[in-house]
């Protein structure tokens, strides 16, 4: 029996519907998608500041 809460809400999942569990698992998917993607986001602006800092360099050893 899997408990879940919504909006303050507590639901045991075994007792909804199956379109109702379908439309959970569905919001649970594009949740851990959108936490992957704000982990993605923050490694490239991670590279991207190593990148810049690299090129300032590069620019100042030039002059």
């Amino acid at each position: 029996m899997a408990k879940v809460t919504i909006d303050g809400k507590e639901y045991d999942t075994d007792k909804l519907p199956e379109e109702t569990r379908r439309q959970l698992q569905n919001v649970a998917y594009c949740d851990r998608k959108l936490e992957d993607m704000k982990n993605e986001m923050a490694l490239f602006q991670t590279a991207r500041n190593s990148y810049a800092l690299s090129l300032n360099k590069m620019l100042e050893d030039e002059k």
